[in-house]
């Protein structure tokens, strides 16, 4: 069967800067079934679904909803539902947790200052504390926005959970069906795809030591796709896997073409060239895409470590 999935892997599209863009994700538990647009079409009220919504706008939060692995029919209202805030900004990247009986609370959250890293009302209108627990496996399984995201991402979210990863929790969407099965890793927010349940182990033992695994890396979702793509070249170039040690301190240029430089924790920077081009041949972008696209890709041209000279002049 040939599907958006199957036919991006069969052509070799590059994955590297195509990762969903949030500096701070909020992660709400709501079991059974979800819509294409699960806030608004799933068995969350659909009007504290819209709140949340026009609550995030603008402020660098992303709210998704969060469900067990396994069979989705809906038991029941939950009495206690678990929530999670992330920062993913290197430097700051932190996880906090939470359980809430009443969803309307998140309400009460400062957006605004959620996404600037600042989690103090998440701590105080929640309760919220630091996550303690293992790292955050969250897999993209929302079959109702592409079918990829149902037959791939949930046998990889039950084979995860079935093997004893405490953190796996299926996400409602997180961008590129057709780099399915997704997952995002929490805290430092590095999205992987065509993700196998070997790979997902490594990556997450890796973060628990503060280190990002490269391979099948879409990007750190704290950067735009420029950024992303960037930051990741860097990172191949020079063999750096600590977390913290690279960010994305300025980008310029507009599409098709961007230099963006990435500086490291150590006072080292680089230059990097990323040119956005088109995946070719034209292609159905998802399953349910009725329209042939070329889907965008972030191709790095040139990476240039900065003299001091060099970086004091720019």
């Amino acid at each position: 069967m040939s599907t958006c999935s199957t036919v991006s892997q069969e052509l070799d599209e590059p994955i590297s800067g195509t990762a969903a863009t949030a500096r701070t994700w909020l992660l709400l538990e709501q079991p059974g079934p979800w819509g294409a647009k699960a806030l608004t079409s799933s068995h969350l009220d659909p009007a504290l679904g819209r709140a949340l919504e026009a609550a995030a706008k603008g402020t660098d939060v992303r709210v998704a909803l969060i469900r067990r692995p396994g069979r989705h029919a809906d038991s029941g209202t939950p009495t206690t539902r678990h929530v999670y805030a992330a920062h993913t900004l290197p430097g700051n990247a932190w996880l906090h947790s939470a359980t809430t009986c009443d969803p309307r609370q998140l309400l009460d959250l400062d957006f605004a200052a959620l996404g600037r890293g600042d989690h103090s009302s998440f701590d105080t209108a929640l309760d919220g504390r630091p996550h303690t627990g293992e790292p955050l496996a969250l897999v993209c399984t929302n079959g109702k926005r592409d079918r990829c995201c149902a037959l791939l991402g949930r046998p990889l979210a039950a084979e995860l959970a079935a093997s004893g990863v405490e953190g796996t929790w299926e996400v409602t969407h997180l961008g590129g069906h057709r780099f399915s099965p997704t997952l995002l890793v929490l805290p430092y927010g590095y999205a992987y795809g065509r993700a196998e349940a070997h790979a997902v182990k490594q990556v997450l033992h890796s973060v628990q030591e503060g280190r990002i695994v490269v391979e099948g890396c879409r990007g750190n979702s704290a950067w735009e796709r420029p950024g992303q793509a960037a930051e990741l070249a860097v990172r191949t170039a020079t063999g750096e896997h600590a977390a913290d040690a690279l960010a994305v301190v300025r980008t310029e240029g507009v599409a098709p073409r961007w230099e963006v430089t990435v500086a490291h924790s150590d006072g080292r920077s680089w230059r990097v060239v990323v040119a956005q081009g088109a995946s070719l041949p034209p292609r159905a972008e998802s399953c349910g895409a009725s329209v042939l696209g070329s889907p965008a890709r972030m191709d790095v041209i040139a990476v240039r470590e900065l003299t001091a000279t060099t970086a004091l002049a720019s």
